[in-house]
């Protein structure tokens, strides 16, 4: 695993907090696609201006890149050699949603774009509402797509919080082993 994108059913699964502790246990950089897309004050980037950024982080040898956004799918997923998807159900997502907003109330989170202070509106509870099946069930087919590539040595389905907390604390224990035996 050096190439390793984290993708998520929906905003709330986790994939900040999964892609930032799998990076610890890795020793992996890891690159949040939010703070890459959002600019100061909550200015999207153009689509133009997304893509460099992760055409750049492609091509290190080593990366983690967390967050969906199907338009630069296919800029990640060429290069990616691991794909890990969470999948939480939909009532936790919307859960994690308003915890998050309520815990950084005023402040702009490590993941984010800079002076992107936390927001949370009807609207986007409602989007992770209303999209969640069509967006699971459009996830489903897109992974079975990369199937094919020779590249993708595992895409790691975890559908529960015990999953994965058992697959970091894995990584955890294995990275743990490496450095007594190296030491």
């Amino acid at each position: 695993m050096k190439r390793i994108m984290v993708l998520g059913v929906s905003a709330g699964v986790g994939k900040s907090t999964f892609a930032r502790k799998m990076g610890e246990a890795l020793q992996l950089n890891v690159y949040h696609l939010d703070a890459l897309y959002w600019k100061p004050g909550w200015v999207e980037a153009s689509l133009e201006e997304f893509k460099d950024a992760q055409r750049e982080i492609v091509k290190k040898e080593n990366w983690i890149i967390e967050g969906n956004y199907s338009k630069t799918f296919d800029i990640r997923s060429k290069r990616a050699d691991t794909i890990i998807y969470l999948e939480l159900p939909r009532y936790i997502c919307l859960y994690r949603a308003v915890k998050r907003w309520l815990m950084n109330i005023g402040k702009t989170r490590s993941d984010m774009g800079a002076e992107c202070k936390e927001k949370l509106d009807w609207e986007f509870l409602k989007y992770i509402y209303t999209t969640y099946k069509s967006r699971k069930r459009n996830m489903k087919e897109r992974l079975h797509t990369l199937q094919i590539y020779d590249h993708i040595n595992e895409i790691i389905y975890l559908r529960s919080k015990y999953e994965i907390k058992s697959y970091l604390d894995s990584l955890q224990r294995e990275k743990d082993r490496s450095f007594i035996i190296h030491s």
